[in-house]
């Protein structure tokens, strides 16, 4: 069974996926033939001595390979495992900074917002790509996304192309873990059934596994009476949306208010790119993208790093690799694999996949965040109960503006995603909305695609 992971020259991504399909038993049982593919050759080649190391370790009999060829990397797979990205903070940092400048008060810039559309139209061609060769040579394959913006992207393969793609995301755990926290009841005892959008997921109901109990009226009673400061900037827009629409959201503050335009009072959106306006463009050649902070925190949560860096390239490869205990982690992709090929029932609470009725009121077509099972060797959105009218309507706005993004992408249609910038809830001025586009197209012409 040949597994390809493509963007393996990334520690982080790779490492997690290198050791969780290393410490399959199911998968190792299958028999796997392991191919790493990026375009940089250096960290794909270390690596690809990391997985040889790993291999080594468990005594798995693996089959190793690595290229820089997508065609030598796709074809006959079984399954594609992908997480990439072209200077990400670099670009984040201006999907983040542009849109407030013109007034648009634009929280985090990865998923939504009018950043999330740059975001997403970067993303569309290089992915749309690897899409369009895994049709070719490897028409079966199931294609498991880690790349952002989760849904967008997955959205344009599913309609673009016959691609089975699923995109996953740890999103759903973080929610998971607050719920877990203010109720003080392991995780694992938690039944936590969630539908929506990626990061921007509602939990239906919260069940104690072992009695059927309903604790969603204890949650309520323990937020109320919880210190309204605690934890604010992870939790603090959740509350709210909790008090307003019923529901817990998840996985935090700064992605939730990326779909919501007031926000910007529940989070310290504008330190999350710093840089001092007074100094002249963050961007202009010479200079440094600007500080990014994930999260504003006490000492022990902070941990503010250079945009240009990401944490895995701060760690030696000793300490972020080699060093590192073989543990699996919380990821979706291998139990997944799994499931569908080993035939071992997982639980899989959140995959990124079209609707197909999966939540009621929303079009087939729109890729939502649910719950799967795997029939006949075939992975399957559950039904889930209907949303809150109120849940629901911002979650439909958002796929009217994914939908008029990839067609603003496959039309090459400057009109069109002008049309999904001015349905942005944020977007409250449309001369300064056709501004901002034409800075996002002049500024990042070398990466988006040709609209017109």
């Amino acid at each position: 069974m040949k597994v390809t992971l493509i963007g393996a020259g990334s520690r982080q991504f790779a490492g997690t996926m290198i050791r969780d399909l290393l410490l399959s038993d199911p998968i190792a049982e299958k028999g796997l033939e392991l191919t790493l593919m990026d375009i940089a050759a250096e960290p794909l080649a270390e690596m690809e001595q990391y997985t040889r190391s790993v291999a080594a370790r468990l005594g798995r009999d693996v089959e190793i390979s690595s290229t820089t060829d997508l065609v030598e990397a796709v074809a006959g797979a079984a399954f594609i495992i992908t997480a990439i990205e072209v200077d990400r903070y670099h670009y984040w940092s201006q999907d983040f900074t542009i849109p407030r400048a013109y007034g648009f008060k634009q929280v985090y810039g990865e998923n939504g917002g009018p950043g999330g559309l740059f975001h997403a139209l970067r993303q569309f061609g290089p992915l749309l790509e690897i899409a369009r060769t895994i049709e070719q040579h490897a028409p079966d394959a199931l294609f498991l996304n880690f790349s952002n913006p989760e849904h967008k992207v997955c959205e344009a393969i599913s309609r673009l192309t016959s691609v089975k793609v699923v995109g996953l995301c740890h999103g759903y755990f973080m929610g998971a873990g607050q719920i877990s926290a203010l109720l003080d009841i392991p995780r694992e005892h938690l039944d936590l059934p969630a539908a929506g959008i990626n990061h921007f997921q509602w939990f239906q109901a919260v069940r104690d596994r072992r009695t059927g109990e309903d604790l969603y009226p204890r949650l309520r009673e323990i937020e109320r009476d919880a210190n309204w400061v605690s934890d604010w900037h992870e939790i603090g827009l959740s509350r709210i949306l909790f008090r307003r629409f019923g529901l817990w959201p998840s996985p935090s503050a700064n992605h939730i208010g990326e779909y919501i335009s007031w926000a910007d009072e529940f989070v310290p959106a504008q330190l999350q790119y710093f840089h001092d306006r007074a100094e002249g463009s963050p961007w202009r050649d010479g200079v440094e993208t600007p500080e990014w902070h994930y999260h504003i925190g006490n000492v022990d949560t902070d941990r503010p790093f250079h945009g240009s860096r990401t944490d895995e390239t701060l760690m030696s490869l000793e300490a972020s690799l080699e060093g590192r205990e073989l543990e699996s982690s919380e990821e979706l992709a291998i139990p997944i694999i799994e499931w569908v090929a080993c035939g071992v029932e997982r639980d899989l609470p959140a995959v990124n996949v079209p609707n197909r009725g999966a939540i009621p009121g929303l079009p087939d077509d729109m890729v939502v965040e649910v719950p799967a099972t795997v029939i006949d060797g075939v992975l399957v959105p559950q039904r889930m109960d209907p949303l809150p009218e109120g849940i629901l309507a911002m979650i439909q706005r958002q796929g009217s503006i994914h939908k008029l993004l990839v067609e603003a992408y496959a039309e090459q249609s400057k009109q069109k995603l002008l049309q999904a910038i001015l349905l942005d809830p944020i977007v409250d001025s449309h001369n300064k909305a056709a501004a901002m586009l034409d800075e996002f197209l002049e500024r990042q012409k070398d990466i988006l695609p040709p609209l017109h």
